[in-house]
């Protein structure tokens, strides 16, 4: 734990934690601050089990601006869509969410955290395959490529470029191929299929050879 000497140091010993003699003050992480202006990506969610789209935005602050250690962070995050359906716990989500990020230091925990989440109902198939247990993960997988955008995750963007890769790869193994690929115990995209002698997810990139 950090501590601050809130007195002046006159004589010392040596005390346990009980001690109430000893006289501490909590020191928090400091808060990120606000600017004005924040630059920020917009990101598109479709899901088959609505006919309206979400929309989240990830805003973010610039650390040691014009530093050479300048750097960027995500600060707030908003989530909109005409489906009130879940409105009371996105206003939730987002909230939290805009505190974790706030309070600074690692906030890459928040993937691997909403992307564990499933909805009893069953989940969706995104465009390309991909499988999302629940609409929760999907937002997780959105803080996830916006992070990588930024440098705090190492990963790779879906660009549509690899998109492109994708659907090339998948042209030349045929339909056969795709129509008995298996779940990628990485991703759990139903696009892990035998390629060159090895179960090789597409859409992740995860090989059973390593």
């Amino acid at each position: 734990m950090v501590v601050k000497i809130v007195k002046k140091i006159t004589a010392y010993e040596v005390v346990n934690s009980a001690s109430p003699s000893l006289v501490v003050e909590n020191v928090d992480a400091p808060l990120l601050e606000r600017d004005e202006i924040l630059e920020g990506s917009t990101y598109k969610i479709k899901t088959p089990a609505s006919e309206h789209a979400m929309y989240i935005t990830i805003n973010d602050v610039i650390i040691n601006q014009g530093e050479e250690n300048e750097h960027r962070r995500p600060f707030e995050i908003f989530i909109n869509s005409k489906n009130m359906e879940h409105f009371m716990w996105i206003v939730a989500l987002t909230r939290v969410i805009s505190a974790i990020f706030r309070k600074g230091g690692d906030v890459t925990f928040l993937v691997e955290e909403l992307k564990a989440v499933f909805d009893p109902r069953g989940g969706y198939f995104k465009k390309g395959g991909k499988y999302m247990p629940s609409l929760v993960a999907d937002i997780g997988e959105v803080i996830q490529q916006h992070l990588i955008s930024i440098g705090m995750l190492e990963g790779v963007l879906d660009t549509p470029e690899l998109e492109a890769k994708k659907q090339k790869i998948k042209e030349r193994l045929g339909d056969a191929a795709m129509k008995n690929a298996m779940q990628c115990p990485k991703c759990a995209a139903m696009t892990l299929v035998r390629m060159d002698g090895c179960d090789t997810c597409l859409e992740c990139g995860y090989s059973k050879c390593g």
